[in-house]
């Protein structure tokens, strides 16, 4: 059964053949109810559209989606993603891209692993992969605009709650210090136990920009902004 259609913005061009949409995230944890923001990423090459952190948007938002190219790919780049991606596996007959390990929702099986040095959905890409996450989790790195970090829950951009919180969890959120620029949770480093010599090797990447699964885009000075988090958060 696909998760059911929550509010979500209308499609945004971030950058020439890239575009950004934020919803709406439910969840329950510790018999509470959480509600917040996520981001999906399209990517469209000669017609062809990749969707990444996928987010299911109403009929309204994918006559849109549909108007820029054929649903090609899906890209899973995070552990705790992948609610929706069965939807759009369905619906365009896509491929599903995941990292090995990944447990995927609805029994779907991956049709392209994500590694280090192999095939890619697409052109001027490559992949990151966090080699000590005790859950898989990688990044993307686009060549194009001086470089592009796609994220998911490694380092997010949430700097203020927005309209897609629900009161209560952006009040818990906000006592939990999860708001800032390019920041690193202590609950997805708690989760995955990610050593800091993976973050020594992302140190390595040339990037100006982040667009990450939660928060807003992070333009032109993202490389910054992560060196100084990864500075506090792991002392490199």
């Amino acid at each position: 059964m696909y998760s059911q259609v929550w509010p979500h913005s209308e499609i945004k061009e971030i950058f020439p053949n890239i575009f950004f949409v934020t919803g709406t995230n439910i969840t329950h944890h510790n018999n509470a109810k959480l509600q917040h923001s996520r981001n999906m990423v399209i990517i469209r090459d000669n017609g062809k559209l990749s969707l990444i952190n996928t987010v299911r948007l109403d009929d309204k938002g994918l006559a849109c989606l549909d108007a820029l190219g054929d649903v090609s790919n899906v890209i899973r780049i995070g552990a705790f993603h992948g609610r929706d991606d069965a939807f759009y596996l369905d619906r365009y007959n896509a491929k599903l891209w995941a990292l090995e390990g990944m447990i995927q929702d609805n029994n779907r099986n991956i049709d392209i692993y994500l590694t280090s040095n192999g095939q890619m959905p697409i052109p001027n890409c490559s992949v990151f992969i966090f080699e000590t996450s005790r859950f898989p989790e990688a990044i993307l790195h686009l060549s194009q605009q001086n470089g592009i970090l796609i994220t998911c829950d490694s380092i997010k951009n949430w700097l203020a709650p927005d309209q897609f919180f629900s009161t209560e969890t952006a009040k818990l959120y906000q006592e939990q210090g999860f708001f800032g620029a390019a920041s690193i949770s202590n609950v997805w480093k708690q989760a995955c136990n990610v050593h800091s010599s993976d973050f020594r090797r992302l140190k390595t990447l040339e990037f100006r920009h982040l667009l990450s699964a939660h928060g807003a885009p992070l333009l032109n000075n993202a490389d910054e902004l992560v060196a100084e988090t990864i500075s506090k958060e792991y002392d490199i």
